[in-house]
């Protein structure tokens, strides 16, 4: 039993040195800054999709109409970003916050409460005020 116990200790203090760096990718439109999270789960496509928007004006605005303030983009990663060619239900972007921290925790939340999977939800987008 013991052992037992020390195994599991063990891996919960090994999981952050086995969790994956994930590589963004910033990009500038106007006054705001666009980081783009690559995600290992997105395919080709949901990539593009994700540039596309993270580098143009009118296809940002069809995830955050409204730029004013802080906004974030979050999905489950079991069920990616696109699906017959749609964002799947769990894909959320909150938008009108004050600071990128409340950005990403709203965006989260709300991808959680929508997911069907088992796996909590990732950043994908964080927008906010260029620097």
């Amino acid at each position: 039993m013991q052992k037992t116990y020390l195994a599991a200790a063990f891996m919960l203090l090994a999981a952050p040195a086995l969790a994956q760096d994930i590589a963004t990718e910033t990009t500038t439109l106007g006054a705001t800054s666009i980081t783009l999270y690559v995600q290992p789960f997105l395919d080709a496509t949901e990539l593009a999709t994700l540039r596309l928007v993270a580098s143009n004006k009118d296809a940002l605005a069809l995830f955050v109409p409204n730029s004013q303030g802080f906004a974030a983009m979050a999905v489950a990663p079991e069920e990616g970003f696109i699906n017959d060619g749609a964002p799947v239900a769990s894909a959320k972007a909150l938008s009108d916050l004050p600071d990128a921290a409340a950005a990403a925790t709203a965006a989260l939340d709300a991808c959680n409460s929508a997911r069907s999977t088992t796996q909590p939800c990732v950043l994908l987008l964080e927008i906010g005020p260029k620097n």
